[in-house]
């Protein structure tokens, strides 16, 4: 039954499973980042200017890992539909997932809507655009660069994330040695004539 199933299967484009797996992490990462919410984690333990030392463990937490989960769930989608069994195309779309979120992040970032992500993603701009810019303080000025120092963490954790995900679609072990029996065992085998 499964080999009728897979003879049967024919993956998407490339660009349909690209998009579904940015989709994916972008609704992932804002069930994440409103959970966090709900619970209460993304509560600051000091008044808005933003120090790393003000930062309570379980709002890092939320962030972090919703940075990271909700990637590694949009390049594991985006591996499946394309319906591959490399982990290296598979890795690779992942990526490409991860970067056709970005801009999308970078719209919702400048609409002010990334708020509900987490406050990692707050520091991808100042401030929505239809807001006057204050003058800028050094507290203001030490929030805006500890919140692009945030942003950009969260944004390594998204890639990571997505490489990750499209390697667990695969289906391949995750270990470096498999690979390198792999790519031996592909030279050594003998080809068949026809």
């Amino acid at each position: 039954m499964d080999r009728e199933f897979e003879a049967a299967w024919r993956p998407l484009p490339v660009w349909s499973a690209v998009w579904v797996g940015a989709l994916s992490a972008l609704a992932v990462g804002l069930i994440i980042g409103l959970i966090g919410y709900a619970i209460g984690a993304h509560q600051l333990t000091a008044p808005r200017t933003m120090t790393f030392r003000n930062v309570g463990l379980l709002t890092t937490i939320f962030n972090v890992s919703g940075a990271f989960f909700a990637f590694v769930v949009g390049g594991w989608v985006a591996a499946r539909i394309a319906g591959l069994r490399r982990a290296e195309p598979a890795m690779l779309h992942g990526v490409i997932a991860w970067l056709v979120t970005l801009p999308i992040i970078l719209v919702l970032a400048s609409l002010g809507a990334t708020a509900m992500y987490g406050g990692w993603y707050a520091g991808l701009v100042a401030g929505p655009a239809w807001m006057a810019v204050p003058p800028m303080t050094p507290e203001t000025a030490a929030a805006v660069r500890n919140g692009a120092l945030a942003a950009v963490v969260a944004l390594l954790l998204g890639l990571v994330g997505g490489a990750l995900g499209g390697w667990m679609a695969s289906g391949e072990p995750m270990r470096v040695a498999y690979y390198r029996r792999r790519d031996r065992a592909q030279v050594d085998a003998p080809r068949r004539v026809a």
